[in-house]
Formats: structure tokens, C-alpha cells, sequence
């Protein structure tokens, strides 16, 4: 898209697997022009495909079909490769760090954009476009309980939380985590792994209890969806 603003990083490599996710972050720095030039900083190792703005100027910094190195060490649904499998995207926030705000409705409408994008042209399936606390529980809190998943669901580029006619199936908690397994989530560490969960799916109480509620929401999760898991 010619509005994209060009500013390319050295960081990225070869992928060794076909796009099949997209990964949402925010930036977790002091202003959007600091975390830019990091991104662009060949000392850092660090990259992005796409940085949104608080305005919601996108700038462009490594080719699609390049491997940017975003996600770390990460797992989703059997892939610990998640670098050669995704898109990630940096928006721009400072995050739990540096005073942790909500993201402004142009910088939504730019994700929203660009996901939209990215999902068409890779054929995505909603429940591959995640956070980057999904894929690294243990280490990641990122784009947060702030970020407006909703606004994603409801245009059928993300799960959304499911709300109606939720049964708690009463799983023990050892089976809530192989659930919580089969749905994606690295389940390792058991209590990260139900923060994670909440943060995304339950983000109004993040204490990773297991609960009836979190049972509940992660049985409709695994069940058919109208739209396509």
C-alpha cells in the first residue's frame, strides 16, 4: 500500500515455513520513534514487518517474505518456529514498563487495516491471529489487556470471546491445561499459560485461577465456530 512509510531493518533471515500466523505486539518503549529506530538498529537482533503508530501511520520494515525476529522463544498449536510462520507487527504502546495506555481508535483502524490485509493474502485463520503473550506466556504481556480484541472479532479477524450460553464442563485443572493445550498455548508453566488465556479471552480479572468462567470460555473456544476456528 503506497501510504505505508518505508524504513527497513537488517534484521531478518530466511523462513523456513509457509505464513500461516499473525502476531500482535506492542512496541513496550518510551515513544514510537525510539522503538523504530531500534527495530532498524542492527546491534538490537530485533524486527518487525509492520510498526503502528499512535496515529496510525504504518511503517514498513521488512518484507513479508523475509523472517523477521519478533517472537523469541514461542510455541503455538505444535510450531516453536514462529518467526518463519508469521507476520508480526509492532504497535506502538509503552506498555506495562513505561505506563501502559489504551491503544487510540486511528492506531486500531490501522491494525484492523493491516491485519485485514495480511489475513486475505495468507488465508489466516482467526484463531492464528494472536498476541505475543500467547506464544510466550512465560516471558510476554503483550499487546496486553488494553488492546481491543473485540474490534477484530467483530470484523471476523480474530476468536472472538465467546459470551452466550457458556457450561462449565467441570474439568479437573490438570484437564484444563491439556485443553488448554489442544486449543494452542504452550501449557509448561500452567499459571502463566491460564494468565496468558485470561488476559486474552477473560482480560477484566488476570490472576491465573482456573475457574469455572476460564472453563467455560475455553470449552466454547474448542467447540465448531460459525466463522471458522
Amino acid at each position: 500500500m503506497s501510504d505505508f512509510i518505508e524504513r527497513w531493518s537488517p534484521n531478518f533471515d530466511e523462513r523456513a515455513l509457509p505464513i500461516s500466523m499473525i502476531v500482535l505486539h506492542y512496541t513496550g518503549m518510551k515513544s514510537g520513534a525510539e522503538a523504530i529506530d531500534w527495530l532498524a538498529n542492527a546491534q538490537s537482533k530485533v524486527s518487525a514487518h509492520y510498526v503502528v503508530s499512535e496515529d496510525g501511520q504504518i511503517t514498513h520494515m521488512v518484507p513479508e517474505d523475509k523472517r523477521a525476529w519478533h517472537a523469541g522463544k514461542s510455541h503455538w498449536r505444535g510450531v516453536s518456529d514462529i518467526n518463519s510462520a508469521s507476520v508480526g507487527i509492532e504497535i506502538v504502546n509503552p506498555g506495562h514498563e513505561w505506563g501502559y495506555v489504551p491503544f487510540p481508535d486511528p492506531q486500531v483502524a490501522s491494525v484492523v487495516r493491516i491485519v485485514h490485509m495480511l489475513k486475505d493474502r495468507y488465508s489466516v485463520t482467526r484463531g492464528n491471529v494472536i498476541g505475543h503473550s500467547d506464544i510466550a506466556p512465560t516471558r510476554k504481556q503483550d499487546p496486553g489487556e488494553l488492546f481491543p480484541w473485540d474490534e477484530l472479532a467483530r470484523r471476523r479477524l480474530a476468536l472472538p470471546r465467546p459470551t452466550k450460553k457458556l457450561t462449565d464442563p467441570v474439568w479437573t485443572d490438570a484437564g484444563f491445561l491439556l485443553a488448554l493445550e489442544r486449543f494452542g498455548y504452550d501449557v509448561t508453566d500452567g499459571f502463566a499459560a491460564t494468565v496468558a488465556f485470561q488476559r486474552r479471552f477473560r482480560p477484566e480479572l488476570i490472576d491465573g485461577t482456573i475457574c469455572g468462567e476460564c472453563r467455560a470460555i475455553l470449552l466454547a473456544l474448542l467447540l465448531p465456530q460459525p466463522e471458522g476456528n
